[in-house]
């Protein structure tokens, strides 16, 4: 089954995107880098935002983010996950930043495999604060792979 078919199996629904001041995602070679994508949850991690609710707000980021490289790419398949970087807008004494961004991982392990090409690298971070007081920002790099 394909990296499509799984996301509409999931309910996933794409709709085109409007230029913006930044482009969300930008082809380099065989690359594809995005910009962070934030969450439409508010809050802090730590004081008023669970950690499951912050994970439902990385796997809203990780929606985005595929999003913007089917836009760009005009598919989701034929691609590995390369690398993630997860930003949760955190109390500083939390320290569960990389249970919440696992709300991300796990929807591209779903639809890319844990073990293949959804198999990725990723750093998660405790930030301060974050654009517009979101709770998580994830920007993501994905790999072309050859047809």
């Amino acid at each position: 089954m394909s990296v499509e078919q799984k996301a509409a199996e999931l309910g996933l629904v794409f709709e085109p995107i409007e230029p913006g001041y930044l482009k969300l995602c930008i082809r380099s070679g065989n690359q594809l880098l995005t910009s962070g994508h934030v969450s439409d949850q508010k809050g802090r991690l730590g004081e008023n935002v669970s950690v499951e609710e912050g994970q439902a707000a990385a796997r809203d980021c990780a929606i985005k983010i595929l999003r913007s490289v089917r836009d760009e790419h005009g598919t989701l398949d034929g691609l590995k996950v390369v690398k993630l970087l997860g930003c949760v807008n955190s109390t500083p004494d939390f320290t569960d930043q990389h249970l919440v961004i696992n709300g991300a991982s796990d929807l591209f392990h779903e639809l890319y495999g844990k073990s293949g090409d959804g198999y990725h690298a990723r750093s998660a971070l405790g930030f301060a604060a974050l654009p517009t007081g979101v709770a998580v920002e994830i920007e993501a790099v994905f790999e072309i792979k050859e047809s």
